[in-house]
């Protein structure tokens, strides 16, 4: 094309003098001018067309220029090549195992990252599945783990840490974090090391979850130096080690969550998305880091339009999470996933959440089909209302023995007792002491009770299912009806994200032309979801299929 455009006598090309990003940034900022990157040898350089001046030989004219985008290129760059990622695409940590191990095996294996839902779960099971996709994926295909903000139960979190450490975890995703703890700060700053150019080696990557921009900001900025004190003390890490962790960010990447499922501020993407942007510009430029800053987008992202207004805003990958729980790979029960798949745009509540209880944070649960959201909020009711059970009116505790716990709330105890006595046992001592820890005990009990029999699928526990799900999972719904996804038995967790990256690349390219001022007529593009053979042809990948 080059050729013909300079046998035609096209007036230029004219190389802008000055270097490629300081052109690059110029031509941007030309809104209405054309151009072409040229690439000869590795190098790249802007070349100035007057394309609109072309006329081929029946006076035809360069009306637009519609460049590639392919899924594999979308987002940010240094993400994909940071974590060994084909596709800037994660499928985000759903506690209890939700996102399970064959979750995270099947993103692994088609070039995208996949978080093993750790939270809730006992230390011998989260164990368990390090040794499993140890032995599955090994040292050659990227995961990760959660690790939860754990405040009614700092032991455990702490204990999560010196399990990851001890077993070589390298990538977390922090999530519900309220502020940086000295576990998560533990994690990041063990095994620092500088290499031969002086640069400071970071082991340990954390993937941040965040809703609220002072949190990203404790995430984006060097760990504590109270934090990094404590650790020299106690021998974690050496001065020289605390010197060099000044130097890099708590996280590289930082998840701008917006109204997603479980834990969630339900904030707009369109609003949290650029503010956590500008944010980063101001940290980068702040600190001066020799590494970028990334902020990916999460909650919400269910169709390829949604991944598309958040690449186009700027997200450097994209966060999945309700959708992948009503997929076949999910770590929880066919009834859970027939429940989803049915989901609607008015079926979404806010639930008080079971680890953080007392604080009245809530997660975002499905509604339709369930009275958990109900119940949870009328127990909270209680909490804070009365400072002990004893005070619970006797034809409110009937109710609640019969209906909620279908058993005394003294049996209740004594199973909370036993739970804690492994898990926490100062949970145990302190509700002995304060009656109204006690009642909070009792009542996350139903909490996490109702996570797992919904996991479980438990028939007679039907009406207390507790399922994280937020607006995405109907979006998807609407946009998959009709389509061979529309069944719950059909969605596969790798399908799933190669249809909304490849829809999405598909609207980039289409918009691209409409900012041309070029018309795309109504149904254009038609977004049909395809299945996995299909995608692949399409995509010119092979996705593996069978275990490792």
């Amino acid at each position: 094309m080059i050729g013909s455009f300079l046998s035609r006598g096209v007036e230029r090309p004219v190389v802008i003098p000055a270097t490629y990003e300081e052109t690059l940034e110029r031509a941007l900022c030309r809104v209405g001018d054309p151009f072409l990157i040229m690439e000869r040898e590795g190098s790249h350089a802007l070349l100035e067309w007057d394309l609109a001046a072309w006329e081929g030989p029946g006076g035809e004219r360069v009306a637009g220029v519609l460049p590639s985008c392919r899924p594999e290129d979308l987002g940010d760059v240094s993400f994909r090549e940071a974590h060994r990622l084909r596709f800037p695409y994660v499928a985000g940590a759903m506690a209890n195992g939700i996102a399970s191990a064959e979750i995270v095996e099947a993103m692994g294996r088609a070039g995208m990252l996949g978080i093993f839902g750790a939270a809730g779960l006992p230390l011998t099971a989260v164990e368990a599945a390090i040794d499993r996709l140890e032995r599955t994926l090994g040292p050659s295909i990227p995961y990760g783990f959660n690790l939860i903000h754990s405040p009614n139960e700092p032991e455990l979190e702490a204990a999560v840490v010196a399990l990851y450490l001890k077993r070589g975890v390298k990538l977390v995703e922090a999530s519900a974090y309220l502020d940086l703890t000295l576990p998560v700060v533990r994690y990041r700053v063990h095994g620092l090391r500088l290499d031969g150019a002086g640069q400071v080696v970071v082991p340990n990557r954390i993937i941040a979850k965040v809703s609220r921009v002072e949190v990203a900001s404790k995430f984006l900025a060097p760990p504590p130096a109270k934090f990094l004190r404590e650790l020299v003390a106690s021998g974690e890490i050496t001065s020289e080690q605390a010197t060099w962790a000044a130097r890099i960010p708590m996280a590289d990447d930082v998840t701008a969550e917006a109204d997603s499922g479980g834990h969630t501020d339900n904030q707009p993407a369109i609003v949290l998305l650029p503010t956590m942007l500008a944010l980063r510009d101001r940290m980068q430029a702040e600190h001066r880091y020799d590494r970028p800053l990334r902020i990916g987008a999460a909650g919400g992202i269910s169709s390829p339009w949604s991944a598309a207004g958040a690449l186009a805003m700027g997200a450097a990958y994209l966060v999945t999470g309700s959708v992948n729980q009503a997929c076949v790979e999910a770590g929880t029960s066919d009834p859970v996933r027939k429940m989803l798949a049915e989901a609607r745009q008015a079926d979404i509540a806010m639930a008080p959440a079971a680890d953080m209880f007392e604080m009245g944070v809530k997660v975002q649960v499905l509604k339709r089909g369930t009275m958990f959201a109900m119940r949870a909020g009328k127990l909270f009711e209680f909490y804070r209302g009365y400072d002990a059970i004893e005070q619970i009116p006797a034809a409110d505790r009937a109710m609640l023995e019969k209906n909620f716990f279908r058993a005394p709330l003294e049996t209740i105890w004594d199973q909370t007792r036993a739970y804690f006595q492994t898990r926490d046992p100062a949970q145990i001592e302190r509700g002995t002491r304060d009656p109204k820890h006690k009642m909070a005990l009792i009542f996350r009990w139903y909490l996490g009770q109702s996570s797992h029999w919904a996991n479980a699928g438990e028939p007679t526990r039907a009406v207390d299912y507790q399922i994280w799900c937020g607006p995405a999972m109907a979006a998807f719904n609407d946009w998959v009806r009709g389509s061979f996804l529309e069944r719950a038995e059909n969605r596969r967790v790798v399908t799933v994200a190669l249809n909304i990256l490849y829809g999405a690349a598909v609207l980039m390219r289409a918009r691209s032309l409409g900012g041309q001022g070029i018309a795309i007529p109504a149904g254009t593009p038609r977004l049909v979801p395809l299945e996995l053979p299909e995608l692949e042809d399409r995509l010119n990948i092979h996705v593996a299929r069978e275990r490792a």
